[in-house]
């Protein structure tokens, strides 16, 4: 009876499930239809802060407020927040910070997920719940300050990379590919003589250039936007990051020493200066990604497909 229950009839195929199946002409013009509102939703904002900042102040007294349509440039904006100098130092710091905390935060993530993913690595299990301990537990403020003003970090650079020097979500990811790596590749190496950081470096670190490169980038990413840890453990202007003087512009309109850049002439309108400063906050990362993408895809499905 199961035999005959089991059996296809002549001439029929196995339906599969409705996600395999082609789509239709109306959902392939749906899906058409949905991408291009969620592309226009992201690239017209951008537009518009784009323009805006290039906009003259007539145009911006047109337009009531932000600017959709341009008409004609003016870099005044530009010229008045790089020539006050808080722009140009600001964008310093955060690039400093950005490189120096990227590079070290993807060392110490690197060494720390190979090791946690070699199960013969002394201690590796207790090491394993000592960093995954922050995901069920998230450190406290209070101690987090205390920490690095004892440390003496306050008004440093360092207070704004070591904190956030090592990801715990990273750091799974990491590891997660480690452990896919095959296991004969590894013993390969040992037996060929080859120690632990030359196994890493030369057999397992190419194999993983697509996850190490979307890490970087979310620490990249992470350390350009830093403003929390620059409002707590930053008091100097002069070692304020680009996202710290961002909040001036927007909240005051004018940033610190901008007034003696419009000695003589006319400052430029309010919308276009914050708008100017958006442009160069966001326009580093948005460079970047380019160079990036094509390794996104594949780090982020790292671990989440085998074989």
């Amino acid at each position: 009876m199961t035999a005959t229950f089991l059996r296809k009839s002549p001439g029929t195929r196995p339906r599969r499930p409705p996600w395999e199946e082609p789509p239709s002409p109306l959902g392939q013009g749906a899906k058409a239809v949905l991408l291009s509102l969620l592309v226009l939703s992201v690239l017209f904002p951008l537009w518009v802060i784009l323009v805006t900042s290039l906009s003259s102040r007539e145009t911006i007294a047109r337009a009531g407020g932000l600017v959709v349509v341009p008409r004609g440039i003016d870099t005044s904006a530009y010229e008045t927040i790089f020539a006050g100098g808080a722009v140009t130092r600001a964008l310093w710091i955060s690039t400093l910070v950005t490189v120096i905390g990227t590079a070290l935060a993807l060392t110490v993530t690197v060494l720390a997920a190979y090791g946690l993913s070699r199960p013969r690595s002394l201690g590796y299990r207790w090491l394993l719940a000592y960093f995954l301990l922050p995901f069920l537990i998230y450190p406290p403020l209070v101690p987090k300050y205390l920490v690095v003003t004892g440390l003496g970090l306050k008004d440093t650079i360092w207070a704004l990379i070591l904190p956030p020097a090592i990801s715990v979500f990273n750091l799974v990811v990491v590891r997660g590919f480690f452990q896919g790596i095959p296991s004969e590749l590894v013993d390969s190496a040992r037996i060929d003589g080859a120690s632990d950081f030359r196994t890493l470096t030369q057999i397992v670190l190419p194999l993983a250039r697509a996850v190490i490169a979307v890490v970087g980038l979310f620490y990249a990413v992470s350390y350009w936007n830093v403003w929390f840890d620059a409002l707590l453990f930053i008091d100097r202007n002069d070692m304020y990051p680009i996202q710290r003087v961002l909040q001036s512009y927007l909240l005051a309109g004018q940033a610190p020493n901008t007034s003696g850049a419009a000695v003589g002439a006319t400052m430029p309108p309010t919308e276009a200066i914050k708008m100017a400063v958006v442009v160069l906050t966001v326009a580093p990362i948005v460079a970047v990604y380019p160079f990036i993408q094509r390794h996104f895809v594949k780090g982020v499905l790292i671990g989440a497909i085998k074989g």
